[in-house]
């Protein structure tokens, strides 16, 4: 099944539950694919919007639910905050299961390999060749880092 499905049943249980709080977040997930949907059209793609594509938005919404549960905690609003780590709950459910420490870092030598990097010039290429096969699936912001000391 892929996320797409995960996720429509997903919102027909929420519906079914009456769970307002998942039925919300589940259907902004949706509103985010269906507006690169209509946006790869316009761009002449009509196969829509792939697994992958599904797994970057998904990726980028946590990213801004996480910015905002720490903005709302500064600012004394932790009732808010609490709200945005309720739908980043939400949308990882959607993930797939995250790497280890031990299997990030082999991943990250086998793409250094893969891709023959030599210096830290092609840490673009060796991010590139992550995200293709490891989206979702690793923090890409922690391993900058770690392909940044591999390569320097």
């Amino acid at each position: 099944m892929g996320i797409r499905d995960r996720i429509a049943t997903g919102l027909k249980e929420a519906m079914k539950s009456q769970d307002k709080p998942r039925l919300a977040t589940l259907r902004l997930i949706n509103a985010a694919i269906k507006d690169k949907d209509i946006a790869l059209r316009g761009d002449g793609n009509a196969a829509g919007v792939s697994d992958d594509d599904v797994l970057g938005i998904l990726g980028k919404m946590i990213k801004q639910r996480q910015e905002s549960a720490r903005a709302y905690e500064e600012g004394g609003r932790l009732d808010l905050a609490e709200g945005e780590r309720h739908e980043v709950t939400v949308i990882e459910q959607f993930l797939p299961q995250k790497l280890s420490e031990d299997e990030v870092a082999a991943a990250v030598d086998k793409a250094i390999r893969a891709v023959d990097a030599g210096s830290i010039r092609d840490m673009g290429k060796v991010m590139g060749a992550l995200k293709a096969e490891y989206m979702g699936r690793m923090d890409f912001g922690a391993v900058g880092p770690m392909v940044k000391d591999r390569l320097g």
